[in-house]
């Protein structure tokens, strides 16, 4: 007999009751669990954000700036309220506290009462910047704090670029200002050269009256010179000490400035997250626990049913006088079935047992870090005290060198006084005249200074800028946002569903024949038994659960795109491309089933692990853990994910053609080696005939 005529033999098994009839149904339709029902779960969440109930706290009570009245507080809510992101509610500062804690709202977004004073003073002495405050529960959904992260962050941006508009303003204005300063100045200027004119007349008079006047007192001078010169190297000393212990004040303060409003502000938010870590260990610690302490019952529980179905079978149809031939097959159905969960319970219960001293360690590892998370909450609102402390005494020790340099500034000033009037009168005479010949010439320099001083005014007043208000509007928009990002997307996504479609759509089509696997025999036992060829064999397996998955496929894209609106770009491409995807699973399936018996359906859900967790369906497989990055290649789930996100959403067909030949080569690859299996076990062993393991 043929391959096609053995699978379709197979397929008509499920047309003999209602049961039968009703697996097959269901097992047609289970990928739409996992692929439609999933997407269309979160199918556009972005899209309806709108009705998540979100706190809005104005407490801002405005400032007044240059005799302007700013209320940013008011503005921010006026805008949010008229927007589409989130459902705001404005409501005080303690319901809303109440309601992100009892989870009446997801998050809370609060504008304090110093909020616009904050921002007004840039132009004051003393600029502080203005603080969103924004409480998150991740216990409500951890979600909705990352969406509102980004959306916050794009309110901090536009009130900023409001202050920096207001600040950058005063600045163009000040330029205004320094033009016309300098005019002024220009104008001393050229006043200026000419006292200098007059100056340099009298100080020849006085030059030529010195000539004459000469006598002294020598011997005084000497001693005091000695003195002013301990004294200026006692100055020079000092002041370098001053100046060392000055960097070093100003390297503290402003490490410290840095620091210490972020550990002060974020001492709460910094506890918080130690806190969060550390009921989360607590939490996996207790869930290791319920599977250790419950595992065992649940085999218990599992063969108890199995050992009743086994009775209810034996009692109606192997024992009655007149057995019903409509209820005895789906008695025999469920018994197996019940037998199937019974052993997969026992494997639970095996594996938690033989695993035991792993989840010990784990156990102990978890208890360190929610510890350690303990430890860090405690010590949270006292951090920036340390560094406070630290900071009071660098500065005394910079004010005590201060006060040093200054006196033994005040003790050489004192000594070169005394210096200069202890000067005998012939050296001080000799000094006046020379002083006076050196006036003379340093007025004769201060005459072209000013006459270069007053040109320099004048040229710079015409290179300082004077902005008109048109002009000033202009450059303030410039400089306060002076990047703007210019995003562009290549095959852009329509919305959520539709960017994880590629993702879900091969798990649940691995799931299909999965499943079939589990009520569909990998390997034809008349066709076994008969002697038939061995590729005659693994044909007439892997055809019935293909073809099932071919049904499978229109299911699921007939419910995505007419269901849920699933858009694809290349239409036709995505189903034929699905249908060899459905193909090479089953046959992946059927040998691992066919080779490895009851362990294998071990191996395929550790298969399909593997796939989920290296296919890069979610976050890109390289942000993964280096074993993820190195067996991505190697499984063909991989290559369908990033082949169905170009079929879907568009782009070139090199990788969809690559991928279709890595699948035809695993398709073809495991049907070779379900063929070698069903030649080996056309010879019976006593393995065989009383398996270790049978489910």
């Amino acid at each position: 007999m043929r391959s096609p005529k053995l699978a379709a033999l197979e397929l008509t098994r499920f047309g003999r009751g209602k049961l039968p009839r009703a697996a097959l149904v269901a097992i047609l339709l289970l990928p739409l669990l996992y692929g439609a029902l999933y997407l269309w779960s979160f199918w556009d969440p972005y899209g309806k954000l709108d009705r998540i109930p979100v706190a809005l706290v104005n407490d801002d009570k405005g400032a007044t700036a240059d005799g302007k009245k700013i209320s940013a507080g008011d503005e921010i809510t006026e805008g949010l309220l008229d927007s589409d992101v989130f459902q705001w509610h404005e409501v005080s500062a303690d319901e809303a506290r109440e309601g992100v804690e009892d989870g009446s709202y997801y998050l809370s977004l609060t504008m304090p009462e110093d909020f616009s004073k904050r921002i007004a003073s840039s132009s004051g002495d003393s600029p502080e910047t203005g603080a969103l405050q924004v409480r998150t529960n991740d216990a409500n959904n951890y979600i909705v704090g990352q969406i509102s992260r980004t959306v916050f962050s794009e309110v901090r941006t536009a009130a900023s670029t409001d202050a920096s508009r207001s600040f950058l303003d005063k600045i163009f204005i000040s330029f205004s200002d320094i033009h016309q300063a300098t005019e002024k100045a220009a104008k001393g200027a050229d006043e200026l050269k000419d006292g200098v004119g007059k100056a340099k007349k009298g100080s020849k008079d006085l030059s030529d009256g010195l000539k004459d006047a000469k006598d002294g007192s020598g011997k005084l001078a000497g001693g005091i010179t000695k003195l002013a010169t301990g004294a200026d190297d006692l100055e020079k000393g000092s002041l370098k000490v001053a100046a060392g212990t000055q960097q070093l004040a100003d390297k503290i303060n402003g490490y410290a400035a840095d620091i210490r409003p972020y550990l002060k502000d974020n001492g709460k938010m910094i506890g918080d997250s130690a806190r969060l870590v550390s009921d989360g260990s607590k939490a996996v610690r207790h869930n290791l626990d319920l599977l250790v302490e419950r595992a065992p019952g649940t085999a218990d529980r599992a063969h108890k049913a199995a050992d009743k179905l086994r009775e209810l079978y034996s009692a109606r149809c192997e024992e009655a006088v007149l057995p019903d031939p409509a209820y005895c097959p789906d008695l025999k159905q469920a018994q197996i079935a019940a037998d199937d969960v019974a052993t997969i319970a026992d494997d639970v219960n095996a594996l938690v047992k033989n695993n035991s001293g792993d989840l010990k360690k784990l156990d102990g590892h978890l208890a360190t870090l929610q510890k350690n998370a303990d430890d860090l909450a405690k010590r949270s609102p006292r951090l920036d005290e340390d560094i406070e402390s630290s900071v009071r005494d660098v500065n005394r020790l910079n004010s005590g060198a201060k006060e040093v340099a200054a006196g033994a500034d005040r003790l050489h000033t004192g000594l070169t006084s005394a210096k200069s009037g202890s000067t005998d009168l012939d050296t001080g005479v000799g000094k006046l005249k020379k002083g006076a010949k050196s006036l003379d010439g340093g007025l004769f320099k201060l005459a072209d200074g000013s006459t270069d001083l007053a040109g320099g005014l004048n040229d710079g007043v015409e290179k300082i800028p004077d902005y008109d208000k048109k002009d000033r509007d202009r450059r303030t928009e410039v400089m306060s946002d002076p990047v703007q990002l210019a995003n562009q997307s290549l095959h852009k996504a329509a919305n959520y569903g539709t960017g994880f479609a590629p993702y879900f759509i091969p798990l649940s089509l691995w799931v299909g024949s999965m499943v079939a696997y589990m009520i569909i025999q990998p390997l034809n036992r008349r066709a076994l038994a008969a002697g038939a060829s061995a590729w005659r064999i693994a044909m007439a397996g892997w055809l019935p659960v293909a073809a099932i998955g071919l049904l499978q496929v229109g299911a699921l894209m007939s419910v995505l795109h007419w269901g849920l609106g699933l858009e694809m770009a290349y239409a036709a491409g995505t189903v034929g491309f699905l249908a060899l995807v459905t193909c090479c699973f089953s046959a992946i399936i059927q040998w691992l089933n066919a080779r490895f018996g009851a362990a294998g359906r071990i191996f395929v859900l550790a298969v399909l692990m593997l796939q989920l967790t290296s296919a890069g369906g979610t976050y890109p497989v390289q942000t993964s853990p280096a074993f993820f990055n190195a067996i991505h290649p190697f499984l063909p789930m991989s290559y369908v994910v990033e082949s169905l996100r170009i079929l879907i959403t568009g782009g070139g067909l090199g990788p969809v053609l690559q991928a279709c030949a890595v699948l035809a080569a695993f398709t073809a690859g495991a049907l070779a080696l379900t063929a070698l299996t069903a030649r080996s076990k056309q010879v019976w062993t006593l393995d065989r005939l009383h398996p270790e393991l049978s489910l």
